[in-house]
C-alpha cells in the first residue's frame, strides 16, 4: 500500500549516516586496493633481486677461478664494475677469501689424530652489487661459499678454444 503522507522519506540524519557508512567502507576497499599493490610491487621486485642473485653466482661459478696452463685451478681473480647479464645498470664486485674453518682444518692437518679430507677448498666470496634506480646510486652486499673448482663446461671451452 502506497503512503500518502506527504512527511513520509528520509530524513537528513539518515542520509548522512547512510553516505557515512558508504564512505567508510569505499575507504576501506581503496585501502585494500593501495595495499595489494604495495605487496605485488614488492614482490615483483624481490623475484627481481633474485634473478639478479642467481645470474651473479652462475657468473661466479663459471668465472672465479681460472685455469692454468696445465689445468690446474688457479687462485681466483678479483672482480670489478663486472656487468650483470641480462640486467641493465647493475654491476657487482667480488672479492674471495679462503674460508677461514677451512684454513683451520689445513692448519690442524698435520696433527696426531686428525683426519683431513682433502676435497675443494671453499672460498667466501663477498659480492657487493651496485645500480642506479631513480637517479640515485643504490648497493647492496652479500657473501656466499664457492669450492674452488672450474666446472666441466668452462674446461670443455678451454679446450676447444685451443
Amino acid at each position: 500500500m502506497r503512503s500518502t503522507n506527504p512527511n513520509a522519506g528520509f530524513t537528513i540524519i539518515e542520509v548522512v549516516l547512510a553516505m557515512g557508512i558508504l564512505m567508510l567502507g569505499l575507504s576501506v576497499i581503496l585501502t585494500l586496493f593501495t595495499f595489494g599493490a604495495g605487496m605485488s610491487r614488492n614482490a615483483q621486485l624481490r623475484a627481481e633481486s633474485a634473478g639478479a642473485v642467481e645470474a651473479v653466482v652462475a657468473d661466479l661459478e663459471e668465472g672465479l677461478f681460472p685455469l692454468g696452463e696445465a689445468g690446474e685451478v688457479l687462485e681466483p681473480v678479483v672482480i670489478q664494475g663486472r656487468a650483470v647479464a641480462g640486467y641493465d645498470d647493475l654491476f657487482y664486485d667480488a672479492v674471495a677469501t679462503p674460508d677461514p674453518a677451512r684454513l683451520d682444518e689445513l692448519d690442524r692437518a698435520g696433527e696426531p689424530g686428525v683426519r683431513f679430507d682433502a676435497g675443494p677448498i671453499l672460498y667466501r666470496v663477498d659480492v657487493n652489487m651496485t645500480w642506479r634506480s631513480r637517479g640515485e646510486s643504490k648497493a647492496r652486499g652479500f657473501s656466499i661459499l664457492i669450492p674452488r673448482e672450474v666446472p666441466f663446461g668452462t674446461r670443455l671451452r678451454e679446450l676447444l678454444a685451443n
